[in-house]
């Protein structure tokens, strides 16, 4: 009788290492680190650089057998078709955009993104990239902003700090009849309560730093190819990338330029803490969301709140989207104040929150947006993405709800 049963998503996570024949029988893949990777035959190492071995290392800017056990992970969480892992989610970002975009193409992307994703945009525009940001809770807006030369489009699965949910299915509708590049930051949702290759998303990015390693002791990032997008098709693969199956050669261009010739590497260290912070990712993501609903329902309720954001409420615009995806609300949570003027009293009054900026710790974290993360874009982008100047945004760890509520239960009165 043949054993068809699939192993559930934390079984697959915590066995991984173990299950690709770790040396001497560890149940944890080792910290690789050298730099160096020697070779008893010239023609082997030639193999591994004119990329016609099958595996294989050579200089570590290009990936360790540590950072490849935790690509294997991520692919496998994602259930993708390899992935790429960075020094941080911005390296990741960054890489894709300037590894697959050049001058005079066209990228379409969500207004409500991370600040420091913004501020890629303006650099994009100085390399003759054009950008338009849109409303990307409507894939309406987003199908109004491509022109001939658009070439890819970006959103955030939850976008921080606004909490705003991308119409992902309709984006990718829109991107599979276009013939688009399809990519989605999945670093607040993460792997286990939403999976953007479900709305056809070509690449999937991660801070790995975040949701995955989620204890704030390791920064990273990565890029996932789900396998969906034609390669064949797109016009900005160099020619020497251009050999073999078609399904390979965007990841080989973004690891090619994004970690050999930009060096957006991450070290063997932090991708061993991240690998096994990710053991525990669906325990979080379920604690955090469950402790962030609580938190949120209760904030609603009081008379010095004006407004709160968070997806599982039934008060967001894009609730009934949320209950569609993702299994969960993740552990992002914002919030206005009726008293703008309060704002930054009420974060010094709080004794569990950390008054410090960071996404998904096992600590619940407070910042003010508009007076830290946001400062630099400015009123007017800052408008536009619907943020308040007293707006707080907290990122939910493992405390027990109740201490949380105690605490902003003498904070608040």
């Amino acid at each position: 009788m043949t054993d068809t049963h699939t192993n559930g998503f934390t079984t697959q996570i915590v066995h991984a290492d173990r299950r690709g024949n770790v040396e001497h029988g560890g149940v944890h893949k080792p910290v690789h680190n050298s730099v160096q990777y020697g070779f008893e035959r010239v023609e082997d190492l030639i193999a591994v650089f004119q990329g016609t071995a099958k595996g294989g290392f050579n200089y570590a800017r290009q990936g360790t057998p540590t950072t490849a056990a935790l690509e294997a992970k991520l692919t496998q969480m994602e259930q993708g078709l390899g992935s790429i892992s960075f020094s941080t989610g911005m390296a990741a970002i960054c890489a894709v955009f300037l590894t697959l975009l050049k001058a005079g193409d066209h990228l379409v992307a969500s207004r409500f993104v991370f600040g420091n994703t913004n501020s890629i945009f303006g650099t994009l525009a100085d390399l003759g990239i054009q950008v338009s940001t849109v409303d990307a809770t409507d894939a309406a807006q987003v199908a109004a902003a491509v022109q001939p030369n658009t070439r890819m489009v970006f959103v955030e699965t939850i976008a921080n700090p606004g909490t705003q949910v991308a119409d992902l299915a309709g984006i990718g509708q829109l991107c599979r009849d276009k013939g688009l590049l399809y990519v989605v930051d999945n670093t607040v949702a993460s792997p286990y309560l939403f999976k953007p290759r479900t709305v056809g998303a070509g690449l999937v990015i991660h801070s790995l730093t975040k949701s995955i390693g989620g204890h704030g002791n390791a920064l990273g990032g990565s890029v996932t190819d789900t396998g969906l997008f034609d390669w064949a098709g797109y016009p900005n693969i160099f020619a020497s990338y251009r050999k073999g199956d078609a399904k390979g050669w965007g990841l080989q261009q973004i690891r090619k330029k994004g970690l050999r010739d930009m060096g957006g590497t991450l070290s063997s260290h932090a991708a061993n803490q991240l690998a096994t912070g990710a053991e525990t990712l669906a325990l979080r993501m379920d604690r955090t969301s469950a402790t962030a609903l609580a938190l949120a329902q209760w904030l609603e309720q009081h008379p010095a709140v004006a407004r709160v954001l968070y997806p599982g409420l039934p008060s967001h615009p894009q609730y009934e989207r949320a209950r569609e995806h993702f299994k969960a609300g993740s552990w992002l949570l914002s919030f206005e104040l009726k008293n703008a003027d309060d704002c930054l009293g009420l974060c010094n009054r709080l004794q569990l929150p950390i008054k410090a900026t960071g996404l998904a710790d096992t600590r619940t974290l407070i910042i003010p947006v508009a007076h830290t993360i946001f400062w630099e874009a400015g009123a007017e982008v800052r408008a536009g993405m619907g943020i308040a100047d007293s707006m707080i945004r907290l990122s939910v760890g493992l405390e027990e709800a109740d201490d949380l509520i105690t605490d902003f239960a003498q904070a608040l009165g």
